[in-house]
């Protein structure tokens, strides 16, 4: 039972009786297409231990934690409406992180067990790094960005988000399914209760890891953090926590950065502007909700030739990056990339589609319980802005209906496009960790 109805003394028949009769063509469901699964979540972290194998010692200026997004030719920071710094971004990283810049961090990947889209348990990766004098603040558990290339897995390069183990706190993150261990399955991409439940999992193989050896956080509360991609998945990660699983997580809060919440919403977008910033986003999304569904999609009534002849190689391959895909597809128009029938909502295989677009979106009735920091930049070129206005006024819209009250901060400006504001934001969220 979702508690935030319980709060306002409403039972859940009855408001999502009065959704449905208020939001047209709503669908909802626990899990995508309707999957039962039946593994017990508990506390005692039974199964979920993370079992290393391969540990390091490292510096964080040999991490070069900006290094993952290089390729993006960053070289400043926007920082209001149309206005950049022409501060380097080296510059500003030294700045913020002159007291903690030199302190060695210990980074362990490993495997650990949970589940896959269809619900049976499945061996994945991630990786685990702590202050290597074992002075730990908090857990972090992030849910990392879009990737392509199995060298961008979290397991076997550094993340970003690796600076927080700097500041004292412990970062875990999940490779997902299709990346690490796991290179040679598809990523279920935006499958957003699998790959929820996996960071979920990644976070209590990290905590019996670390009690294991001894080492034991300040707080025994947790911090969610993700953008982009990570963004949808640790708003979801939150929802399951606080609505669906038992496990002994507090959250202390929540940083969700420029998240597609509502990837249906963004579909409709993308479809309307015949524009995507992203390109390899669209045969990823389409072959992630097929591999969800109990009758996979025809990619052949879909793709258009081109993508149609070479969207496995690019996508499953595991060989290229984002960049490399966005740059090998050509063209950021869905005209282009797709038929005629896969943008036209009244045939039957794209309402399938769109159908379980829908079902991976964060749920109408969610509100946050913990605390949440929500960032997006108004110009972002590749999530649209316009997934954190619904959301936001999903927020309000319960809250004026039902009372259902929240602790939201709204980080929303002109922060550039979207590879830029993932620096931004990493910036804000150091900057708030205490």
């Amino acid at each position: 039972m979702n508690t935030i109805f319980q709060r306002s003394g409403l039972s859940v028949l009855a408001v999502t009786l009065l959704l449905y009769t208020s939001t047209p063509l709503l669908l909802t469901s626990c899990s995508p297409s309707g999957i039962e699964y039946d593994v017990e979540f508990s506390s005692n972290n039974e199964g979920k231990m993370l079992v290393p194998y391969a540990e390091s010692d490292i510096d964080i200026e040999e991490a070069n934690p900006f290094a993952p997004l290089e390729e993006y030719n960053m070289e400043s920071i926007e920082v209001g409406p149309n206005k950049a710094t022409s501060l380097p971004l080296t510059s500003m990283f030294l700045r913020l992180f002159e007291s903690a810049l030199y302190r060695n961090i210990h980074q362990v990947s490993g495997t650990y067990q949970s589940v896959d889209i269809n619900g049976k348990p499945i061996t994945v990766s991630g990786k685990l790094m702590y202050p290597k004098d074992g002075k730990i603040k908090n857990l972090i558990i992030v849910s990392h960005y879009t990737i392509g290339a199995q060298a961008e897995s979290p397991s076997e390069s550094f993340n970003p988000e690796g600076i927080f183990a700097t500041m004292g706190y412990a970062v875990a993150i999940a490779d997902y399914i299709g990346y690490g261990v796991t290179a040679d399955q598809v990523h279920p991409y935006l499958q957003a209760h699998t790959t929820a439940l996996n960071v979920i999992d990644m976070g209590l193989a990290s905590r019996a890891l670390l009690n294991k050896r001894g080492l034991k956080c300040e707080s025994d509360s947790i911090i969610l953090c993700g953008y982009s991609q990570g963004g949808a998945t640790t708003m979801y990660v939150q929802y399951m926590l606080e609505n669906e699983i038992n496990t002994d997580f507090k959250i202390k809060k929540n940083y969700a950065g420029s998240g597609p919440y509502d990837i249906a919403r963004t579909y409709d977008y993308s479809v309307k502007k015949d524009i995507t910033g992203i390109p390899s986003a669209v045969p990823l999304i389409i072959q992630g909700m097929s591999v969800g569904m109990s009758r996979p999609l025809d990619m052949s009534y879909f793709f258009k030739d081109k993508l149609l002849e070479n969207y496995d190689e690019w996508l499953n391959s595991k060989k290229y990056t984002i960049k490399q895909i966005n740059t090998l597809i050509g063209s950021n128009s869905l005209k282009e990339l797709l038929t005629a029938d896969a943008i036209d909502k009244t045939k039957p295989e794209t309402m399938r589609f769109y159908q379980e677009l829908m079902q991976n979106s964060l749920p109408k009735t969610f509100t946050p319980i913990a605390p949440v920091y929500m960032f997006h930049s108004e110009d972002d070129d590749t999530v649209p802005f316009i997934n954190s206005q619904l959301l936001q006024k999903q927020f309000r819209d319960l809250y004026e209906q039902f009372g259902i009250s929240t602790d939201i901060t709204y980080d929303f400006d002109f922060y550039g496009p979207h590879t830029k504001g993932a620096i931004k934001f990493i910036f804000k969220v150091a900057g708030q960790l205490d």
